[in-house]
């Protein structure tokens, strides 16, 4: 697996269990699906994301998107 789909899975698995605690555990985990995309639209605009500098420290292979 490429970082580029390591990056993809883990935002829409964060994502789903983002809404599961909004639904299950408090309204207030609204803010992480919140903050969750707020990064994504960061990232995608500066090329800047945390989980892929993490990801490639965990020695996952580039893909074309995070070089």
């Amino acid at each position: 697996m490429t970082l580029d789909r390591s990056i993809f899975l883990f935002a829409g698995v964060m994502v789903l269990l983002s809404v599961a605690l909004t639904l299950w555990v408090s309204p207030y985990f609204v803010w992480f699906t919140v903050f969750i995309g707020a990064n994504l639209i960061q990232s995608s605009f500066t090329g800047f994301c945390p989980a892929a500098m993490i990801f490639k420290a965990l020695g996952i292979k580039a893909g074309c998107a995070f070089q």
